[in-house]
């Protein structure tokens, strides 16, 4: 219907939800009298009234209310078919947006990768590290097809699922009086100073993860988001790191480091792959899942699939 077009449907619909066209004005950032005009346009095309404008605000009239209802499924399909298209380039090439966390990246992407692109050579992949904490917005708000994340449990908003574990551990210098400590818990650490950039990245969010299982926070007078950097600088006795155990292991030898097992509990991470909606993913990106989640080779039993 030539009629209808999808900003007055959009304006329609959030005026109809909010009950009021100057809060859904609001919201498309628009005055309320170029709203106003804008439904009552769209009122003269379609040859009937769609709201009822009252004193406080407006209700759909029967016509409204039929529009309103096809009006959502409209959205939803141009939302999809917008999804979609994110899954191409701009030369018309399938690409897959993947958020990751620089431990993913670090640990497993290399050879999923590999496996993936010689599997399936004409899908482009773009990489967008990022922390945890953002991916799983970025998957809802459509900024990245899907994410891979490591959390306590399943964000919501998403549907994850159960993907790897990994142990994260305190490295020393060698000849730290720590680095003969065969296992330790992050308590006996904490008259040293240490190295920011912990497992959550910020400080507090490491105290709300750990909790009560350390009496105070850690001493951190340096932030140190690069790996290497952070192992160069533990060497130098600036102060110790926790990080992956997986990833630090490459850094040991070369540096004269030490890597001390964490025995509390929260040093065992779980990892989640994320989408917004399974159903609704384009070709490409439903391949990598598939992917992502056969090839995983982590026990992940334990962890269960939640939307």
């Amino acid at each position: 219907m030539r009629q209808l077009d999808i900003a007055s449907l959009e304006l329609l619909v959030l005026a109809i939800e909010e009950s009021s066209l100057s809060k859904a004005a609001k919201q498309e950032n628009q005055v309320a009298s170029a709203a106003s005009k804008r439904i009552s346009m769209l009122e003269s095309r379609v040859g009937t009234a769609l709201l009822e404008r009252r004193r406080h605000g407006v209700r759909p009239t029967a016509a409204g209310l039929m529009l309103y209802q096809h009006a959502k499924a409209i959205l939803r399909s141009v939302q999809v078919a917008e999804d979609a298209l994110g899954a191409y380039n701009q030369f018309g090439n399938a690409t897959i947006r993947l958020a990751a966390n620089p431990s993913t990246t670090l640990q497993w992407l290399p050879d999923v990768m590999s496996g993936f692109t010689r599997e399936h050579p004409g899908l482009n992949v773009d990489l967008i590290e990022a922390l945890s904490q953002n991916i799983p917005v970025m998957v809802s708000e459509g900024r990245a097809d899907m994410g891979i994340y490591h959390a306590r449990h399943p964000n919501p908003g998403v549907t994850s699922y159960a993907y790897r574990r990994d142990r994260i551990g305190l490295v020393t210098p060698q000849w730290h009086p720590l680095a003969q400590r065969a296992a330790i818990r992050l308590e006996d650490a904490l008259e040293y100073e240490f190295l920011g950039y912990f497992p959550l990245h910020t400080l507090e969010a490491f105290m709300a993860l750990a909790g009560s299982t350390i009496s105070r926070p850690p001493t951190v007078k340096t932030q140190v988001a690069n790996l290497e950097a952070r192992c160069r600088m533990v060497r130098e006795g600036l102060g110790l790191a926790i990080v992956p155990e997986n990833v630090v292991r490459t850094y040991l030898r070369p540096l004269s480091l030490t890597l001390v097992p964490l025995i509390d509990e929260w040093a065992e991470r779980c990892f989640f792959i994320c989408v917004r909606d399974a159903a609704v993913l384009s070709e490409p990106a439903a391949r990598m899942l598939r992917y992502l989640r056969e090839s995983c080779t982590a026990d992940t039993s334990q962890l269960a699939e939640e939307r």
